[in-house]
């Protein structure tokens, strides 16, 4: 019988095969490969919608408003693949992405803007959120011309 030597990365790679061929056997396979974190954040009145998208080109992505949705949608390419190896470990995700926002009603394309800086792009929804009222007291009148004010504040009355 032959000796075989372990080889702990060619177990690795084996098993990140068997898993990607089970999560596409459970799931399907996806059009959608690469799904870049966001994050959304309140600026004032404007909305921004930051995207993490570390070696993807400006020229690869497509930002479109359309039916109340805001879409931005690229792709990642794997640009080293004909200079190396055979790869071990592969946990750096390539190919097509697709997020899609909805948009508050009478939001247009023109109240948006997209910026790209150092893999991280920020999409600015401008004048969407509306500023919060703060807490008045209103005032109640009785039947006999007297009134009196009551305040409300997590669910205790006063007189």
């Amino acid at each position: 019988m032959p000796i075989m030597r372990w080889d702990p990365f060619t177990a690795l790679s084996r098993m990140d095969e068997e898993f990607d061929d089970l999560v596409r056997r459970t799931f399907g396979s996806a059009s959608y490969q690469y799904v870049p974190p966001v994050e959304m954040a309140t600026d004032g009145a404007d909305v921004v919608i930051s995207l993490e998208l570390p070696g993807v080109d400006v020229d690869d992505v497509d930002i479109e408003v359309a039916e109340g949705r805001l879409t931005i949608s690229g792709e990642r390419h794997d640009r080293t693949e004909d200079s190396r190896g055979k790869v071990l470990v592969r946990e750096v995700r390539y190919g097509s992405f697709r997020r899609s926002f909805q948009l508050p009603e009478g939001v247009t394309a023109d109240q948006i803007e997209a910026e790209a800086d150092k893999g991280l792009l920020r999409v600015r929804v401008k004048n969407v959120t509306k500023p919060v009222e703060p807490p008045r007291k209103i005032e109640v009148k009785g039947a006999s011309g007297s009134s009196r004010v009551i305040e409300a504040k997590s669910g205790e009355v006063k007189e």
